[in-house]
């Protein structure tokens, strides 16, 4: 008996890792996906078809538990529109805007800069403590965020000519960071896919009036065939539901800080993936840039409180 238990465990334990390990693949994804599609799908158009779709899938599921949790949820209801709006409304629509100018590796090396937002938002809002050696690592951190923009020429930034897409990307990961923060101050007490399909609804919500102004003003939509529908399949279903079921899988095996290492794969998946699909190149500042944020990473968030990581993020 004790030796089936050992091998069911082992199992599980093997099940988790293999979910952590293609998880960030599912996140890198994304950034190669938002940049390869520009042309076919506007930015707004792939947030809000993204999220539709998925609620779409979750919502056969999570239906029964938003209502049995509604008055939770109408009491917290002003909390849960702002932590919506940070991740699922804004988060997300700025990721798709970056894409149009900027490539899938300087997205996902800003995106991998997460926790070092979410740390000195929680730092300058909360209050945390910081230690020494976590302030280096949010220096070196915030370091290779600008190699990354200023591909690796200080005149870009003296002469503000950085890609606008960089910029975007940086606003949207501080809006995470403001999610993180807001999730912490205000905890919402919801079982996780409760509150999952919660935020995902009341995101699309946000996104509705935006989408729509930019299909009848701007974009003008976007023509459904495989090469659009395949996309926004990928977008819902990979680096949205399952990602988000394999990440809270692994986190519950093998604990949050064993779990948060594998998010420093999502910039290597990402290198890989945009070499491969959409023929980016690797240059200099890459290389420099994404060393300076990985170590920067592990400085800041292995050494002290790590910062709460979500899927919902990619």
């Amino acid at each position: 008996m004790a030796s089936e238990n050992a091998e069911s465990l082992s199992g599980k334990l093997r099940l988790a890792y293999a979910g952590l390990v293609v998880t960030p693949l599912f996140w890198a994804g994304n950034a190669v996906v938002a940049r390869s599609t520009v042309e076919q799908i506007p930015p707004l158009s792939m947030s809000f078809w993204r999220w539709v779709i998925a609620l779409a899938i979750l919502l056969p599921f999570g239906l029964p538990g938003l209502w049995r949790h509604r008055l939770v949820i109408r009491q917290h209801l002003g909390s849960m529109l702002a932590l919506a709006t940070f991740s699922v409304g804004a988060f997300n629509s700025l990721l798709y805007f970056a894409a149009v100018s900027t490539t899938a590796t300087n997205i996902a090396l800003i995106n991998a800069t997460i926790p070092i937002f979410v740390a000195l938002l929680a730092w300058l809002l909360l209050g945390d403590r910081t230690r020494p050696i976590q302030v280096l690592g949010i220096a070196l951190a915030v370091l290779g965020i600008l190699v990354v923009v200023s591909r690796g020429d200080i005149t870009v930034l003296t002469g503000l000519d950085a890609q606008p897409g960089d910029l975007i990307m940086v606003a949207a990961v501080f809006s995470w960071g403001l999610f993180s923060v807001l999730l912490r101050r205000q905890a919402v007490p919801l079982p996780a896919f409760t509150f999952l399909t919660a935020q995902i609804l009341l995101g699309t919500l946000v996104i509705l009036p935006f989408y729509l102004v930019d299909l009848m003003f701007f974009s003008g939509g976007f023509t459904v065939s495989g090469d659009t529908t395949l996309p926004l399949l990928y977008v819902a279903i990979f680096p949205g539901i399952l990602a988000f079921a394999f990440w809270n899988h692994g986190v519950h095996r093998i604990g949050p800080s064993r779990a948060a290492i594998f998010m420093y794969l999502t910039p290597v998946y990402a290198t890989v993936l945009a070499s491969v699909f959409i023929n980016e190149s690797l240059g200099r500042f890459h290389v420099l840039g994404g060393l300076l944020i990985l170590t920067g990473l592990v400085l800041a968030t292995r050494l002290g409180r790590r910062p709460p990581a979500n899927p919902l993020s990619e």
